[in-house]
């Protein structure tokens, strides 16, 4: 492929030869118009197979494992357990991190792995690891281990009515079984517990019948269920031992032993049955009817709009079915949120758009317009097709960098469109004119796509679930370049050929942009033309006022009128509470709690009707028996009857003048506590990645200290009004009582083995059988009455002795009683404790305010005073993750654009002039959060590094001109002619991307908040960008142009024949290196002035930061120079007059 800068030969672009790609699909009668058509069929085939969410997937591959050690105390499980596996499994290949939990009978270890790392090869690696671990306890199960299955809740079915609960256990099976046939097999129901039967056995029965739980228990277990023995093949029959005894009564005649009196023992004998009922553990109301609750989550490659649509037809032929009364509802619903907000996205695309093609038909003649825009849909519809292939979803991030290149995909275009109809109207043929425009700004265009690319890849170099976030926009923007870039070079040249074929006549069609570029014209060569003379003239003048401006933009960040938000998260429409009660509590009063807490959504909700014209709850559903959402921290050993809880969903939040957190601070102040309440809190629900907005770590201490420093810590909080749903992760335990074995019991052939074992038995009572029952498993358990759990247990428990007679357990063993904490947490082997909690973003500045007094007052004071180490998790500490990877990536793609500059300017110094320009994006994009009142965030950081890319194409093109005009004027005329004849096309490219980008400016709806930052850095940062592009490149380019000449006289004067200018040329360059090396380079090497010059009063009263270093030496080495100036000056004046004389 052979392209050219300068003058090329007529002959070789003459109609009947075709020289290169270039000119081939320029000339050629179909094969441009063949590629377009794959390129549109190719999207739109892609199109309707793109699946449709709210957030890309961010999936974190990890493996949990679980251990479970009867009746072991959260300290004992973690000495024995975690203490002993975590050093093995943080050895196994590809671990990035481990976090443990130890509560009473259980360790769940979980296991992060590095991205896209091989877990099929990582488990067996767990597997293989644990295999070498002999030191478990004895008694303890075999570790179970469950690679991470990754899901995404889709919405609940609620199924409510005036009917029994096993009734609507029914309606659920039935809902859930047609879901399944229709491909929905990803479901959770709650609010049914399995069918148990009870075999509740008394101490005294256990005593005078000289039987154990275990043994009444494998009785059962051998009499539950039948067993096949065979067929008789002669008598055709099938021959099956025993019957099923499941049912209450059956159960009571199984036989525990034969006496020798020829009586029989069963277990009606020694035992009382009782069946429990399927809503003894989870309970949820709508109202004051039961209900069960479906969770419908779909896999990775799910469609969340598909499966809903799924979901909602078979709940309206199920719910036609059902009793009068009875409800079968869809909360939490996903679909109408993504469709909606993606709807939105895409409407204020096409308004974008329809701006974007409005410019177009402005400023070029209609046929070039229309060529031109038409490469929108074509890069679009062939970025899809590329984006289906990846396997990349339509969703808020990838739709978004679509829109961002809406304007920029017509960028070359108008280049290289312009640039034709310019060659055309300088008299060339329209297919030498359309060929000649690909050729010559085959290279500008290149780099200003290379540059643009290598920006946006930049992003890919930021790790962790944001960098999974944002990793959509660099693929979506590099593709949609590329396709562009090829639509400008292979197809729009054949249809230029054509559009300016007779562009010589005036059409109507074209009067609007033929009188609007007579105004151009104008404006170009009367306003504009003197206006860069003058910038030229005044050109130091210009970069300093240009400097100036930065600085005082950077000032409003510093001062604090431009504050930092990392990620504002957009809200769901759901609210949540939970609450525990204290352990004397009964499930009756948790039932009581449950009822006040929905009377105070009621009352709540019926003000903010009075006060907003619009009931804000959509939906309430509460629940006993456990906690909803994410659950309350440390109440792993809580009793179940004591959690409630409930689940609020409001209206859309474009609906209503307030956020959902506003909703939850009033809801906090309406509640009516009840006496016996423990503990309660709420928390609204947000979209995307992310921990807790406060997570705050302490470790370095014992348990106690911990805890001490966390109480400390919330106190603090709960005076700052945007604080919300405060706990910490280490709860009080109950009291644990430790048994040792006694002199007399040993004697008596107890072991603490079997004495572990019978008191486990009777303590948590012995599982005998289970068996199906419907599309769940019943269970036949054995325990003792409720009524002999008591304080006094101990004290009235006997036990049998190997000889046969039972002791009290009082006499055998030791007590020693201790009160620990029910939960220790471990993060890579570390003991700390978690303080979590939400802030409301209502107000940036009170949320800035939290963090702010948080690390210079609350935190250093708390870890003074108590001796621990702490440090911000969550949020936080994601939030340094990205700023760090955003730093690095900010650097490859400076170093990428540079290189890429100096291949295509073929110069080392070129691509700093070109480059200057980018730090003047700061400017816009200060200055447009400031005007919007726009916290500064991670979608900042995104556009800042996008803008890298994109603020330069406009240098790029203006200085490729300059250069090709300096080879036939003077450097200055070069300029001039340069800017003015390439303002129409920098204008062009400026004006498309700002006005794609620019209804998103206006979007209200809080679900597109978290963009705006990025929008305001592009719109501000380029519109900013074009004035800055205008004013100091051609002064940067003149000025190189005077460093050039300087350069050369000091070089000269450095040659000189006369020794006393040579010397005082090296004279004064040793000074300013000298100067440099007191100041600059002191505070490079050891933080500080050198010592001789901080002597002097001025500078003493200045501060030792590099800033002031920067400062010293600029200013001394001005003030070098101006002496070295004067006394030449006053020398020359000197030599001249005595000449005179």
């Amino acid at each position: 492929m052979k392209v050219g800068w300068g003058d090329n030969d007529m002959t070789r672009l003459s109609p009947q030869t075709a020289n290169g790609i270039l000119s081939y699909f320029t000339r050629h009668k179909t094969m441009a118009n063949l590629l377009l058509v794959i390129l549109i069929v190719a999207g739109l085939l892609a199109l309707p197979k793109m699946r449709s969410q709210f957030f890309p997937d961010i999936i974190i591959d990890n493996i949990n494992l679980s251990i479970i050690w009867q009746g072991a105390g959260a300290e004992d499980v973690d000495a024995a357990i975690v203490r002993v596996l975590e050093p093995v499994l943080l050895g196994v290949d590809g671990v990035s991190g481990a976090n443990s939990t130890s509560n009473e009978g259980r360790a769940r270890i979980s296991l992060e792995f590095e991205p896209n790392w091989d877990m099929a090869r990582a488990k067996v690696d767990v597997e293989t690891a644990l295999d070498s671990v002999t030191s478990l306890p004895q008694d303890s199960e075999d570790p179970t281990i469950i690679r991470g299955r990754w899901s995404d809740r889709v919405t609940d079915v609620v199924i409510s009515g005036p009917v029994a609960v096993g009734q609507l256990g029914l309606f659920a099976d039935e809902f859930v079984m047609r879901l399944f046939t229709a491909g929905v097999t990803r479901t959770t129901m709650r609010g049914l517990a399995a069918p148990e039967t009870v075999v509740a056995v008394p101490t005294s029965s256990l005593i005078m019948h000289d039987i154990t739980m275990h043994e009444i228990a494998k009785a059962i277990s051998e009499e539950v269920s039948a067993d096949p023995a065979g067929d008789v093949d002669g008598a055709n029959a099938r021959v099956r031992t025993g019957i099923e005894k499941r049912l209450a009564k059956d159960i009571e005649s199984i036989v525990l032993r034969s006496n020798s009196d020829g009586s029989k023992l069963t277990i009606g004998d020694v035992a009382e049955l009782n069946v429990n009922g399927i809503d003894r553990e989870r309970t949820y109301f709508v109202g004051t009817d039961p209900a069960i609750t479906i969770r419908v989550d779909r896999n990775q490659q799910g469609d969340a709009i598909d499966i809903q649509h799924k979901v909602e037809s078979i709940a309206r032929e199920l719910e036609a079915t059902l009793p009068e009364g009875t409800k079968l509802e869809l909360i939490r619903t996903r679909a109408e949120t993504i469709s909606s907000r993606l709807t939105m996205l895409l409407d204020n695309g096409l308004v974008g758009l329809g701006l974007v093609v409005t410019l177009l038909f402005l400023f070029l003649n209609t046929r070039t317009a229309f060529w031109v825009a038409a490469g929108i849909p074509t890069a679009m519809l062939t970025a899809i097709a590329l984006m289906y292939a990846a396997g990349i979803t339509i969703n808020m991030i990838s739709l978004f960098a679509l829109i961002i290149t809406l304007g920029i995909v017509v960028d070359d275009a108008i280049v290289v469109g312009e640039h034709a109809d310019f060659r055309a109207r300088s008299g060339l043929p329209p297919i030498v004119a359309a060929e000649t425009a690909a050729q010559r700004m085959f290279m500008p265009v290149l780099a200003a796509t290379m540059t643009t690319v290598i920006a946006f890849f930049g992003l890919v170099a930021i790790g962790g679930r944001f960098g999974d976030l944002i990793a959509d926009i660099p693929f979506t923007v590099s593709v949609v370049l590329l396709a562009s870039l090829v639509e400008c070079f292979l197809i729009l040249p054949n249809h230029m050929a054509h559009s300016i074929d007779n562009s010589s006549r005036v059409k109507w069609y074209d009067r609007p942009s033929y009188v609007v570029n007579i105004g151009f014209v104008w404006f170009r060569e009367n306003i504009f033309r003197p206006f860069i003379k003058l910038i030229i003239r005044a050109r130091y003048v210009v970069l300093a006022g240009t400097l100036l401006v930065l600085a005082s933009q950077v000032v409003l960040f510093i001062n604090g009128s431009v504050t930092w938000r990392f990620f504002n998260a957009p809200e769901q429409s759901s609210v949540t509470g939970n609450f525990a009660m204290v352990n004397s509590g009964t499930r009756a009063d948790t039932l009581a709690m449950m009822k006040m807490l929905q009377t105070a959504v009621d009352e709540l909700a019926t003000e903010y009707e009075k006060e907003h014209g619009r009931n804000p709850v959509k939906y309430v559903l509460a629940e006993l028996g456990g906690n909803s959402g994410r659950g309350l921290s440390g109440t792993e050993n809580k009793s179940t009857d004591l959690l409630g809880g409930i689940s609020v969903e409001l209206i859309d939040a474009d609906l209503r003048p307030y956020s959902s957190f506003s909703f939850v601070g009033d809801l906090q102040d309406k509640i009516v506590r009840h006496p016996l309440l423990e503990a309660i809190s709420f928390r609204g629900w947000r979209s995307g990645p992310g921990g807790d907005a406060l997570d705050i770590q302490f470790y370095g201490a014992d348990a106690v200290t911990l805890k001490n420093a966390a109480e400390a810590l919330k106190t603090e909080l709960e005076a700052f009004p945007a604080v919300s749903a405060l706990e910490d992760d280490l709860a009080y335990d109950k009291e644990e009582i430790i048994l040792e074995l006694t002199p007399q019991g040993k004697a008596l052939g107890f072991t603490i083995d079997t004495l572990g074992v019978v008191l486990r038995n009777r303590l948590n009572g012995v599982e005998a059988a289970s068996y199906p029952l419907g599309p769940r498993s019943a269970t036949i358990r054995v325990e003792l009455p409720e009524g002999e759990l008591t304080s006094d247990f101990l004290e009235r428990t006997q036990l049998r002795a190997s000889s046969g007679i039972y002791v009290p357990l009082a006499d055998i063993v030791s007590v020693e009683r201790k009160v620990g904490f029910s939960t220790v947490r471990r993060e890579n082997g570390i003991r700390l404790i978690s303080v979590t909690g939400d802030v409301s973003e209502d107000n940036p500045e009170e949320a800035e305010q939290v963090f702010d007094a948080l690390k210079k007052e609350i935190l250093p004071e708390i870890a003074t005073l108590n001796q621990v180490e702490w440090r911000m998790s969550g949020l936080a500490e994601q939030e340094q993750d990205f700023l760090n990877d955003a730093r690095v990536g900010m650097i490859l793609t400076l170093l990428g654009i540079y290189l890429v500059l100096t291949w295509i300017f073929a110069s080392w110094t070129r691509p700093f002039v070109i480059m200057s320009i980018i730090p003047f994006g700061l400017v816009g994009t200060i200055y447009g959060h400031f005007i919007w009142d726009v916290p500064l965030s991670m979608f900042t950081i995104v556009g800042l590094i996008g803008m890298t890319g994109i603020i330069i194409n406009d240098s790029i093109v203006l200085i490729s001109t300059i250069d090709e005009y300096s080879k036939e004027r003077g450097i200055i005329p070069s300029i001039i002619d340069g800017s003015v004849d390439r303002l129409r096309p920098v204008l062009l490219t400026t004006f498309t991307t700002v006005l794609g980008l620019a209804p998103l400016l206006y979007e209200r709806s809080t679900q597109a908040q978290f963009l705006k930052p990025t929008v305001i850095t592009l719109v501000y940062g380029l519109g900013f960008g074009l004035l800055i592009v205008l004013l100091v490149i051609p002064a940067l380019v003149a000025m190189q142009e005077d460093i050039r000449r300087f350069r050369k006289a000091y070089l000269f004067a450095l040659r000189s024949q006369n020794k006393f200018i040579q010397r005082s040329f090296v004279s004064l360059t040793l000074a300013i290196i000298l100067w440099g090396g007191l100041t600059v380079g002191f505070m490079l090497i050891f933080g500080s002035l050198a010592p001789l010059i901080t002597q002097l009063n001025l500078i003493q009263t200045l501060p030792e930061t590099m800033l002031s270093a920067l400062v010293l030496f600029i200013s001394g080495s001005f003030l070098l120079i101006s002496i070295f100036a004067l006394v030449g000056y006053f020398l020359f004046w000197r030599s001249r007059t005595l000449l005179e004389v």
